[in-house]
């Protein structure tokens, strides 16, 4: 039985312009999470071209963002649709992030979806090292 989780929950945080932009990826990211893998990454693929590459901070602010106005992102389990929203609302201001999709290095496996910015991983609490990446959309 999982143990009961707090989740941080603060949409009032982010400004208002923001928080409707993040509402509007944190829905079209959970229809897109409802796809096959491949479809998920040409749609990325696609919609990735032409941007220039986050920063570290964009990224995280944008992550914050998404994880303020949706409780499905906020939580554990919602590593796919979470990565998928904050890559779009960094498309959203012209840049992209890294988005990635693996596992956990050391055992058990688990997989997981999380964007990259400089090379690190976006507020994810693990060393750089702890995923291993199946693929990608730089």
């Amino acid at each position: 039985m999982p143990l009961p989780q707090a989740v941080a929950h603060k949409p009032r945080a982010v400004p208002p312009a923001r928080r409707v932009q993040a509402l509007l990826v944190v829905g079209l990211a959970r229809l897109l999470a409802r796809r096959p893998p491949r479809r998920i990454r040409a749609v990325l693929g696609r919609v990735s071209s032409g941007a220039r590459p986050a920063s570290y901070g964009e990224t995280e602010a944008a992550r914050e963002a998404v994880v303020a106005v949706s409780l499905t992102c906020a939580a554990p389990e919602g590593c796919l649709p979470r990565s998928l929203a904050t890559a779009m609302l960094c498309r959203l201001h012209g840049q992209w992030p890294t988005w990635c999709v693996g596992a956990r290095r050391i055992p058990p496996f688990a997989a997981h979806a999380w964007v990259e910015a400089e090379g690190v991983p976006v507020g994810e609490g693990h060393p750089p090292d702890y995923f291993r990446a199946f693929f990608t959309v730089p």
